[in-house]
């Protein structure tokens, strides 16, 4: 009879991992390989990021995955190409064809036709998305063949630039708020242009504070030792890089471990604040807001 194989033991260990996640790799998947790699006890992504995209996954271990919402709500850049002349099922290029057309833009048109995708718009998702509709995935209902009427959601288009442009297809880029589905951006494009599209590829370039300058690839965090892995994790003040910081002693890092609130004393001291984290020596301690001149912690992030 063999001998049970035995657990590797899990490790508290914290920070961020910029991963630029491949080509037909989910998310999911891709933070499952991260954790396993690290021997991590906790796991976590800033947002999801198609199969059929790659780009920019933050992955979130350990302690930073209290800090995932403050990146989840920084700003995204995308870069796609839109080929002209088909719709699919998935609004992208494993889709079946929906329609087709001849029509192909000149370049002047779509730019002037850019300027009705900025600032606030009302997008459709795509069926095929990640969206619950009556507590199943859309792309669940899509897949079974039924009738998948998505809600229309408000979005925010901060930039949008054609980047370069032939006949069959038009690379752009594109900064926007979360929950913004590129996807549906590109088709309604199309459809604005009197012709029918959907996306060939597409890269998220940044999301929040992380960017394609400090990623790291999939086979490269594989084929590390594991001392080079540890070593490529951001720490976890990094998901925090966009709120303000308070640092503090440590007689007053004692008191917020405890969960306990903390006067904010010096002239430069904040005295409201929705959002805010404190530091010693650096590293992260505490979430938080600060009111009436304390600071009150949310989430407590425990050293390791």
């Amino acid at each position: 009879m063999k001998s049970a194989q035995k657990k590797r033991p899990k490790r508290d260990i914290s920070g961020w991992l910029v991963l630029n996640k491949p080509y037909d790799v989910g998310s999911t998947e891709a933070v499952g390989k991260v954790r396993w790699l690290l021997s991590a006890k906790k796991a976590g992504h800033a947002g999801t990021l198609d199969p059929l995209a790659t780009g920019i996954l933050p992955i979130a271990i350990g302690e930073a995955t209290k800090t995932v919402p403050f990146v989840q709500d920084g700003a995204k850049v995308y870069r796609f190409s839109l080929v002209w002349g088909r719709s699919t099922t998935t609004d992208d290029d494993e889709g079946e064809t929906l329609e087709t057309s001849d029509v192909r833009p000149h370049a002047e048109d779509v730019e002037a036709a850019l300027g009705a995708f900025h600032g606030e718009l009302t997008q459709i998702p795509p069926a095929f998305s990640a969206i619950k509709i009556n507590g199943q995935r859309a792309y669940d209902l899509a897949r079974a063949g039924g009738q998948v009427s998505v809600p229309p959601r408000q979005v925010f288009i901060d930039r949008f630039e054609l980047v370069s442009h032939d006949e069959q297809s038009s690379r752009f880029e594109v900064e926007c708020a979360k929950g913004t589905y590129i996807r549906a951006l590109a088709r309604d494009l199309a459809q604005k242009l009197g012709t029918r599209g959907h996306i060939g590829a597409l890269h998220r370039a940044r999301v929040g504070v992380f960017s394609d300058k400090n990623a790291v690839t999939l086979e490269e965090f594989e084929t590390a030792s594991p001392e080079q892995r540890d070593a490529m994790l951001l720490p976890v003040a990094a998901g925090l890089a966009d709120v303000p910081e308070i640092p503090i002693d440590a007689r007053q890092v004692t008191t917020i471990r405890f969960g306990n609130a903390i006067l904010l004393t010096g002239a430069n001291s904040p005295v409201e604040l929705a959002d805010a984290w404190v530091s010693h020596k650096g590293k992260a301690v505490a979430i938080g807001y600060v009111d009436k001149g304390q600071f009150a912690p949310t989430r407590v992030i425990l050293p390791h």
